[in-house]
């Protein structure tokens, strides 16, 4: 599958040459100005709920976002219709570096779901990087008699229909990524949509719903308390802060592959000098240990590719989500 990955892994030494060169240019320069007036706040548009993986993400990097831009960064919530409420709110913005959002996942998923949506998710973007990719695991409770995916596997085509799972709403990455599971295995496991991580993981934890692909950080400490049982990691290679469970890949759906990811994006049309100042700025700020470690903390890899990297990053996954979409027959009810 084209994912970050393979672009990372066909650019690994360009990047991170490229990466260096940027913090070590950021580094030897003075605190970067606003081009539009000194001290005016860096407005950051989260179309997620606070308390999200991307909102917890960001919230651990923004002060040393703001020390790196020198002046504030203030994080606004705009939840709603799966990020779009948001976005919408993101592409409309003052094309000067006032504002910018963080995407997830979502917006390049929510194209092949959503019959209308009110702008292009590519065409009324401008990229600027990555910030940083986690790993998402397949999940069960202990209730349910299988350790690994293969016995999963076999239990449920021995009795098809019997198990379900949850999501984090219908369209999501979340319920994409076990759909994308069940249809490459060919299975017949039922969808039971929630309103969020925080509901699913409880009614997985409480046995109301059986299994769900949900994030490695909130699942880790469930699983090592043996609450939830890990059968699986959706990325190509295992996780180490879970190093004892394999990937979905290698127990037999090989090309399985998903990662959650956040990226910084500002609405089309932004100056290229102004996706430079703000790339920079992110550089800068997660070259600093307290936002570095604060986001390892929470699962994340760090990435930070180039704006053009990521523009290509974008288009890549809009593609191979719109295939997934297709193949695993996801629809909104």
């Amino acid at each position: 599958m084209h994912t970050f990955h393979s672009i990372a892994r066909h650019g690994a030494l360009v990047s991170r040459r490229s990466a260096l060169a940027w913090g070590a240019a950021a580094l030897g320069a003075p605190a970067l100005a606003l081009a539009q007036g000194e001290g005016r706040p860096l407005r950051m548009i989260l179309p997620v709920s606070a308390g999200s993986g991307a909102d917890g993400a960001m919230r651990a990097i923004s002060n040393s976002l703001a020390k790196a831009l020198g002046h504030p960064v203030v994080i606004e919530n705009l939840p709603g219709a799966g990020g779009i409420t948001g976005t919408a709110q993101i592409v409309r913005a003052p094309r000067d570096g006032s504002v910018i959002g963080v995407v997830s996942n979502n917006h390049v998923v929510n194209p092949a779901v959503y019959r209308n949506i009110p702008f292009d998710s590519l065409a009324d973007i401008t990229p600027i990087t990555v910030v940083g990719t986690t790993p998402f695991v397949l999940v069960a409770h202990p209730g349910v008699p299988a350790r690994t995916v293969q016995e999963l596997v076999a239990y449920a085509k021995a009795h098809p229909g019997v198990l379900n799972y949850g999501s984090s709403g219908n369209g999501t990455i979340l319920h994409l990524g076990a759909a994308m599971f069940v249809d490459q295995a060919g299975l017949d496991i039922r969808h039971i949509p929630y309103r969020g991580m925080g509901p699913l993981m409880n009614d997985i934890l409480g046995g109301q719903v059986q299994l769900g692909v949900v994030a490695v950080a909130p699942a880790a400490g469930h699983i090592k308390s043996g609450a939830l049982r890990a059968l699986g990691v959706t990325s190509a290679a295992r996780v180490a802060s879970l190093p004892q469970v394999p990937t979905i890949a290698e127990q037999g759906l090989p090309g399985y592959e998903l990662d959650g990811w956040v990226a910084a994006i500002g609405p089309a049309g932004l100056p290229r000098a102004e996706v430079d100042r703000i790339y920079q700025g992110f550089q800068r700020a997660l070259q600093m240990p307290e936002a570095r470690d604060a986001l390892v903390a929470q699962g994340y890899v760090i990435r930070l590719p180039p704006p053009e990297e990521a523009a290509a990053f974008f288009r890549s996954e809009t593609a191979r989500m719109a295939q997934a979409v297709k193949s695993a027959n996801v629809k909104m009810d």
